[in-house]
């Protein structure tokens, strides 16, 4: 990578965490460079993550990497989308838009939101409002 080139990905990451209001430490900026420093979306595991960042010689615990992430969420940086009861991946578009969860690779990528209709959801319990509606697609190689 050129000095050029990492200049851009550690202002990425720096203005990436100043929009969701954290500070800026080693770790959370080492993490937010492998996110979104070079401008693409992502979805990650918390384990994809972990082994980015040893592969990368950043020094960080597999539960920093959790914390992390959770911070990332809580500040509206990033979405948490649950594929099974026991498997989250964290995506960084933020905007609504479905998934497909690719059965045979354990993988997550986003779906042509233009192509999804829903024409109805049911009525949310007293009291209630809808806040977002999840769609994840599950895919598989046909039999």
């Amino acid at each position: 990578m050129t000095e050029a080139s990492e200049d851009l990905t550690h202002s990425r990451a720096t203005e990436w965490l100043a929009r969701g209001g954290l500070r800026p430490t080693r770790q959370r900026l080492a993490l937010a460079s492998l996110l979104v420093g070079d401008g693409e979306d992502r979805h990650v595991t918390a384990e994809s993550l972990f082994a980015a960042s040893v592969k990368g010689d950043e020094k960080v615990s597999l539960a920093t990497v959790y914390n992390t992430l959770r911070a990332f969420c809580d500040a509206g940086l990033m979405q948490e989308v649950v594929v099974d009861g026991s498997k989250s991946y964290f995506d960084t578009r933020m905007g609504d838009h479905p998934h497909f969860y690719w059965e045979d690779a354990a993988s997550l990528t986003d779906a042509p939101a233009e192509e999804l209709d829903i024409s109805r959801l049911p009525t949310p319990p007293e009291g209630m409002e809808i806040a977002r509606v999840d769609v994840v697609i599950r895919l598989r190689k046909k039999a």
